[in-house]
């Protein structure tokens, strides 16, 4: 995988816009879920590959600090090598010194080529450091935007299990005004109260005849007394 196309993803990633998927989306709940999925594995191989990233960079960092160290060890050799071809010339050893120049020399070379490797690698880890930071700073959004995704998970359940309790008691309300158990009461009371009349009117009938009866029987006194006076008065004649 290439540094481009790692950060690429990673950018294209990390601006993703959360709310427009989820507008898009049949069954939110399950988008969010797959997207944690696919966010969680993105990001676990978008930090190999900057990790990856970051392993070279600090490798050249560490060739690039070999490259001056080496330089500047070579330089000193070579002002060792210089001043002892000094000394030895001054002694009037000038075959030695020429030795001695020539290993100067030599060390001047090396560092020479030194300098240039360390120069040659400066641009190269300059820009590579410059894609790391933007890999960093991408991971750091795509994390980000990770939480909200699991945030925005955790709201979506919370609300739609809400919204099922509301439902399921909203059906329960309109059963219960389809379906008013309460009329079965009242069915129950009209059946009592016919039956309370029934008894009502019984009573009130057994009533009425006993009294039939005692008029009856108030009818017969009085024909008696009627008699008995009767016969009273001709006994008295």
């Amino acid at each position: 995988m290439t540094k481009q196309t790692i950060l690429g993803r990673v950018t294209q990633l990390a601006k993703a816009n959360i709310n427009a998927l989820l507008d898009q989306a049949e069954d939110p709940q399950k988008m969010l879920d797959q997207l944690i999925r696919d966010y969680t594995a993105n990001i676990s191989e978008a930090e190999q590959a900057v990790a990856a990233t970051i392993g070279n960079l600090r490798l050249m960092e560490q060739d690039h600090r070999e490259d001056v160290d080496a330089a500047k060890e070579w330089g000193d050799k070579a002002l060792a090598a210089s001043r002892k071809a000094d000394e030895l010339r001054a002694a009037g050893s000038g075959a030695e010194a020429d030795k001695f120049d020539n290993l100067a020399k030599v060390a001047l070379g090396r560092q020479l080529q030194s300098e240039k490797e360390a120069k040659t690698a400066e641009p190269t880890i300059a820009s590579q450091t410059v894609v790391v930071d933007k890999l960093k700073s991408g991971l750091d959004q795509m994390k980000s935007k990770l939480t909200e995704l699991k945030s925005k998970r955790d709201e979506l359940v919370a609300r739609a299990k809400s919204a099922q309790a509301q439902n399921q008691m909203m059906d329960s309300v309109k059963n219960i005004n389809v379906l008013d158990p309460t009329s079965e009461l009242s069915r129950f009371e009209d059946k009592v109260r016919r039956e309370e009349a029934k008894a009502m009117g019984k009573q009130e009938l057994a009533a009425s005849s006993l009294d039939s009866q005692f008029e009856q029987l108030d009818s017969l006194g009085d024909s008696a007394e009627v008699e008995a006076r009767l016969a009273a008065l001709k006994t008295a004649s």
